[in-house]
């Protein structure tokens, strides 16, 4: 294993106040999940359940999209530095293939880590499970996981369980040094009615960063660039002949179509891998499924241009029947692609795909504004008010979303971090740009590029604040 990566580890955390006190150890790994979240993710089926129950991996057709890693509810997943694809523990499938056992029971001295074939009613491992009290990680998340805890503290086996250590300083090393490092333990106190503190935890890195971010909004300008167009023009405030429907929207939808997928491709840890989504699709994984929607929207685009060029003008409003499923497709899949990891519960939320559909609209309408106050003036009063309409329906997804109460601790202190905690800056930068947005009609043209800025730094700031969670 190369530096800096783990298989597997173990956790240290102290329990109680001195003089009273112990401390609870606990190994920590790939729980083997019955329906692991990693093999739906996954565009390519890099990672797999074999027939025996075991999850395992295969490195030379992972793309190193990162999906697995936000998928995992146990952070048991990495890319490995040296060759850029993801792994982790495969319980030594390789061994167990030829009669052995995997080198952490082979090396144990005390037995303290045994396996077997639960559906063998004779083995130890078996007898165990079925008679003595035994917990899982995390059974919430459904995965059904394999990895069995006999006598374990609920200090080590919920992640936010214990406070992090003052100044970030474990036993042995330190943590939160990195501007892209998760640390262990929770950040305020401890989520337990016993003091409980971490004394040793390995950090994690957020597997996706700022290129997501990025991403989203680049896709929901594609998109909105050519519904903004199409809604004025089917209710009569712009002609079909008009350049905005004709011109604009196809090319400005292309352009931000074609710099999506280059920052999809420049996101992956193989970037020259990225024709293995579509050669090689799973198709659980809304990568997979997002990748087509963005191939036909870009189809659909080209043929809306090659109309504009032959000056089939009456034509291009058929285009409809395709190109408003494509363009909300392409605004609103990533909802759907965030909530299909499991691991970060402040993505699991109902109104995604309607706040993806409105940012859409306030991106399409900025981007639509430059054009308009060059070629169609007339236009502009319209477009500062749906400005307007859009940046008040923003932040009225957000204070919804904020205000309400969380469904669970994790999602609780994700949204801490995103309004209080690291990313509370781009938090708060993003409620005042799309505040200018709502005062469009009295701030001009100014309003639409800040509301736009305003939707990016939240997009970051979500993004972010929902990896902030340790989930080991």
């Amino acid at each position: 294993m190369p530096l800096g990566v783990t298989r597997t580890y173990v956790k240290y955390v102290d329990i109680g106040t001195f003089p009273q006190t112990r401390r609870a150890f606990q190994v920590t790994r790939c729980n083997q999940c019955d329906d692991a979240p990693c093999t739906h993710a996954c565009p390519t089926r890099a990672m797999y359940r074999r027939p025996d129950g075991i999850v395992d991996f295969d490195k030379s057709i992972c793309i190193g999209c990162k999906a697995c890693i936000a998928a995992c509810p146990y952070d048991a997943i990495f890319i490995n530095p040296d060759d850029h694809s993801a792994e982790k523990c495969n319980f030594c499938a390789h061994r167990l293939d030829i009669g052995l056992e995997p080198s952490c029971v082979v090396v144990c001295p005390t037995e303290a880590i045994f396996v077997g074939d639960l559906d063998d009613p004779s083995s130890k491992v078996a007898r165990t499970v079925g008679r003595d009290v035994v917990h899982v990680r995390r059974p919430e998340k459904e995965t059904r996981p394999k990895l069995f805890y006999k006598d374990a503290h609920q200090a080590t086996l919920d992640p936010i369980a214990a406070r992090r250590p003052a100044g970030g300083l474990f036993v042995w090393s330190e943590q939160g040094r990195l501007p892209d490092q998760v640390t262990s333990g929770h950040p305020s106190g401890w989520n337990n009615a016993a003091a409980a503190v971490l004394s040793y935890d390995i950090p994690h890195r957020a597997p996706w960063d700022g290129r997501v971010s990025l991403y989203t909004w680049t896709k929901g300008i594609a998109a909105g660039a050519w519904l903004v167009p199409f809604t004025l023009a089917l209710t009569g405030l712009l002609p079909w002949s008009s350049p905005l429907w004709l011109w604009a929207a196809p090319v400005i939808g292309g352009f931000f179509l074609v710099l999506t997928g280059i920052v999809l491709i420049w996101d992956l840890e193989h970037p020259a891998r990225f024709h293995y989504i579509f050669l090689r699709p799973q198709w659980r994984s809304w990568l997979v499924r997002g990748g087509v929607i963005l191939s036909a929207f870009g189809v659909l685009l080209l043929v809306h241009f090659v109309m504009a060029i032959a000056g089939a003008v009456e034509a291009t409003r058929w285009l409809a029947v395709a190109g408003v499923p494509l363009a909300i497709g392409t605004a609103i899949y990533t909802a759907w692609l965030f909530a299909q990891a499991k691991a970060r519960d402040l993505w699991q939320n109902p109104l995604a795909p309607v706040h993806l559909v409105v940012q859409a609209g306030l991106l399409g309408t900025g981007v639509m504004l430059f054009v308009a106050s060059r070629i169609d003036a007339a236009l502009l009063p319209t477009l500062l008010r749906m400005i307007a309409a859009f940046s008040a329906l923003h932040l009225l997804l957000v204070f919804s979303e904020l205000s309400l109460t969380h469904a669970t601790a994790h999602a609780r202190l994700a949204a801490w971090e995103m309004t209080r905690g690291r990313f509370a800056v781009f938090f708060r930068s993003s409620v005042l740009l799309v505040i200018a947005g709502c005062a469009a009609p009295w701030l001009g043209g100014w309003a639409a590029p800040a509301a736009m800025a305003g939707v990016l730094a939240f997009e970051h700031a979500w993004v972010q604040a929902g990896q902030a969670v340790p989930l080991a």
